[in-house]
């Protein structure tokens, strides 16, 4: 089929690829789902000596749940120690944006923007100094599920828990991709 002339000059073939490089040390993970007439299952993990399966050096030592309204940005999380690997359930769409804020990092400054949930079932590794926001893109109230390798503390003097701005890469970053 001919597109007309302004419709071809600006015609493009849809790119499904990773728009970014990967950020060095971050891992992405396909689940396996299993459906049946009552619904679905999905494995999130088999621990083997307190070690995530599949995500090697990684050592469990705390399960979390958070929730995220509509709309809601949850940004900019970053750990100088602590790995975090997160899962968002299939119903659920969030937008995942990860910064490499390591210095001397090969990645330094790189970006990846991931959406999880959205029908797939997959776990992502954050590494420490890979900075993490996300944006719930659904309807609902969106759930996260994330393991740790350190417990949480809330101590001044012990917590891993660091903050970034939420516009750090800038007021669009959390904005839906639109042509």
């Amino acid at each position: 089929m001919k597109l007309s002339d302004a419709a071809e000059a600006k015609y493009r073939k849809q790119d499904y690829t990773q728009r970014r490089a990967p950020i060095q040390g971050v891992e992405i993970v396909e689940l396996r789902r299993w459906h049946d007439d009552g619904g679905s299952m999905t494995e999130l993990g088999r621990l083997v000596e307190g070690r995530l399966e599949g995500l090697g050096g990684f050592s469990l030592a705390q399960i979390n749940y958070s929730t995220l309204e509509p709309g809601g940005i949850k940004a900019f999380h970053v750990h100088r120690i602590q790995t975090d690997v997160w899962f968002v359930p299939p119903d659920d769409r969030v937008l995942l944006v990860l910064a490499d804020v390591r210095k001397g990092s090969l990645t330094e400054g790189g970006r990846m923007r991931i959406v999880l949930g959205d029908t797939r079932s997959l776990l992502v590794r954050i590494p420490p100094g890979v900075a993490h926001g996300c944006r719930n893109l659904g309807q609902s109230t969106a759930r996260i599920v994330y393991f740790t390798d350190l417990p949480f503390s809330a101590e001044p003097e012990t917590t891993d828990e660091g903050r970034l701005p939420w516009d750090f890469l800038g007021p669009d970053v959390f904005d839906l991709v639109r042509d």
